[in-house]
């Protein structure tokens, strides 16, 4: 099982449907989920999914589904498009992660996309 960093290929074709709003006030709401280094997370992986997310070892800032992330809205710098999210912190958790998946909890929890650390 491998986690490789990738925009999500269904998240591509969804743009082109209209299914994301990455509006800072007024769009959908994007999380972050964590994953241990049993995941398979990468271009082909549609949605989030429970199975390998991490758990913590103590104390209780990580929970299932991981955390909302807070958007700026997209710009464009050059030629290309930006959407910057706000850093997440865990101050009181421990655990181990070995990547991530950025999904759109809004739109049936669809995947945007996959981060190896």
């Amino acid at each position: 099982m491998a986690i490789t960093s990738a925009i999500c290929t269904s998240f591509k074709v969804e743009l082109l449907k209209g299914v994301h709003n990455f509006t800072a006030t007024t769009g959908n709401t994007f999380k972050i989920a964590l994953y241990d280094s049993d995941a398979t997370l990468g271009a082909s992986t549609t949605a989030f999914s429970t199975s390998e997310e991490i758990t913590n070892t103590s104390g209780t800032a990580y929970t299932s589904g991981g955390a909302t992330l807070t958007s700026v809205t997209p710009v464009a710098s050059s030629t290309t498009a930006i959407c910057d999210f706000s850093d997440v912190s865990y101050s009181s958790a421990s655990f181990t992660a070995n990547g991530a998946l950025i999904y759109n909890s809004s739109a049936s929890n669809v995947a945007v996309c996959a981060i190896a650390f």
